[in-house]
């Protein structure tokens, strides 16, 4: 005898016709695949940053969260560049993001030295990964602002979480270097560090974004910056703590240039005379091949 069950099944947005349920098995276009399985792979990279700290292998932790940085900065190019961006693949990004730079460099810092300082070691672990969370909850609301200026989209406010990640392990560069002693003592210092750069991730700071860098490249400085890709790889693959240590300090002192870049623009801005800034125009200028220049008349102004 067969049991009639006492509510139907409802599948939501199936209207039950033939053709809705044959969309669920649709192809899926590879273009919307692979920006994903790149912020995938940086969510693999980043936990397994965390399986590395416990094992004491500090060395691949730390390049564990910079290959996660690196991927990060991939996805979204990959996905712009197969116009593959979707709504699934910014929140996959978010959260991937919170893993690899919240939750990773926290867990790092606190199994490193953080857990001499006992609770409060653990409280500033807990800050920094909340300060991430919160940064990436406040830059995905921005995203759908209408009111930001044009010249914004080179600036981020608030540390981005990429670089709030490998800035707050810079204790770990500076041990590794011989600068800083593996003292139980320094744990509240380090404690201290990692709130203070939490917060620099939720304030409102300008920092540059670097979103419009290498999206044009002249003709006489493409095959210098192919060398200067090579020499930046082999240098930190070398020499993975100097380079970080160096690249840490340049980027914290790069802050003020960026408030004082933020500041003019704003100015600018609000007495109606913008600064200058490169048009399409002239970015499509720097493609054109040798036998072909560009018209003279295009740059001119209408009486």
């Amino acid at each position: 005898m067969s049991v009639t069950p006492p509510f139907a099944s409802f599948d939501p947005g199936d209207d039950g016709s033939p053709g809705r349920r044959r969309s669920r098995f649709a192809k899926v276009p590879l273009r919307l695949i692979l920006p994903n399985l790149v912020t995938l792979l940086a969510l693999c990279s980043g936990l397994t940053g965390i399986r590395m700290a416990l094992e004491g292998r500090w060395e691949f932790a730390v390049g564990a969260v910079l290959l996660a940085a690196v991927l990060d900065a991939l996805d979204g190019r990959v996905a712009r560049l197969l116009k593959g961006t979707s709504k699934f693949g910014a929140e996959l990004d978010s959260l991937a993001d919170f893993v690899n730079f919240g939750v990773t460099p926290a867990l790092m810092l606190y199994v490193w030295l953080l857990d001499e300082a006992r609770s409060l070691g653990w409280i500033a672990a807990l800050a920094y990964a909340i300060c991430a969370a919160l940064r990436l909850a406040r830059f995905n609301a921005a995203l759908d602002d209408p009111d930001k200026p044009a010249w914004s989209v080179h600036f981020f406010t608030g540390v981005p979480a990429p670089a709030g990640a490998l800035t707050v392990l810079m204790p770990i560069y500076l041990e590794f270097l011989g600068v800083l002693p593996h003292w139980p003592e320094l744990a509240p210092p380090v404690a201290l560090y990692t709130v203070c750069i939490g917060f620099l991730m939720i304030s409102r700071l300008p920092t540059y974004s670097g979103k419009k860098v290498g999206t044009r490249v002249r003709r006489d400085l493409v095959l210098p910056l192919f060398v200067l890709a090579v020499l930046l790889v082999a240098l930190t693959v070398s020499y993975p703590y100097e380079m970080l240590a160096i690249a840490t300090l340049a980027y914290l002192a790069s802050i003020p240039f960026a408030l004082r870049s933020y500041r003019a623009h704003a100015r600018a801005d609000a007495i109606g005379h913008p600064l200058p800034e490169n048009s399409p125009d002239e970015d499509e200028d720097d493609t054109l091949t040798d036998d072909v220049q560009p018209d003279p008349s295009a740059d001119r102004k209408p009486d």
